[in-house]
């Protein structure tokens, strides 16, 4: 039903803004350290590694959900894509952040997935994953790298990004079902984004 411009979002459902951006070029980019006792590798995922990392990083607090419906089998065939590299910032002993770069189509590169748990947020390690994931995707033959973002992400995200280069092209709504209703997430999960339904 439309109401003055509003559209109802059916129960059980979760609605989203998603913005899409790009960069055409590689930007000058600020130098960044890595904050002390944080370090940068290179990983050759696991189910079980992502899994762990992906629920940390992105589904418990912004209620990332689309590797969450997938079986271990279509998720281990993304793992082992050989056009695709991945990367952590460990601390303490244990892996806190997921930089996914997708190089297909020939060309592009997609930031796939980007994101820190709690634990390394504000201590300056996100703009250093996001200077290497720029000098990465630009150190290859590409014209063009993209992503996208929605409004139940970080509500400092977007503007991130906007920081970091990208220009946003396109805008789109997406309604999906709630994961918290459906069995994928615990019904705390994404205490920003109230449940209805």
């Amino acid at each position: 039903m439309l109401t003055d411009g509003y559209h109802d979002v059916p129960d059980g459902k979760l609605a989203m803004v998603v913005t899409h951006l790009e960069m055409r070029a590689a930007p000058v980019m600020r130098p960044m350290e890595l904050p002390d006792g944080v370090s940068l590798r290179q990983v050759t995922p696991t189910v079980e590694w992502y899994r762990d990392v992906f629920d940390r990083v992105g589904a418990q607090h912004w209620l990332w959900f689309s590797r969450l419906k997938m079986s271990d089998a279509d998720l281990a065939a993304i793992l082992t894509d050989t056009d695709r590299v991945y990367y952590t910032l460990g601390k303490d002993g244990q892996d806190e952040a997921l930089l996914e770069l997708d190089f297909s189509p020939s060309g592009e590169c997609e930031l796939a997935y980007f994101g820190l748990t709690p634990k390394l947020i504000g201590a300056g390690a996100g703009r250093y994953l996001m200077n290497h994931a720029i000098a990465t995707a630009w150190s290859r033959d590409i014209t063009r790298f993209h992503l996208h973002t929605c409004t139940i992400d970080s509500p400092q995200a977007l503007a991130f990004y906007l920081r970091s280069g990208f220009t946003p092209y396109r805008r789109q709504i997406e309604i999906a079902d709630d994961p918290r209703l459906t069995g994928l997430l615990d019904s705390d999960a994404g205490p920003h984004v109230p449940i209805i339904g």
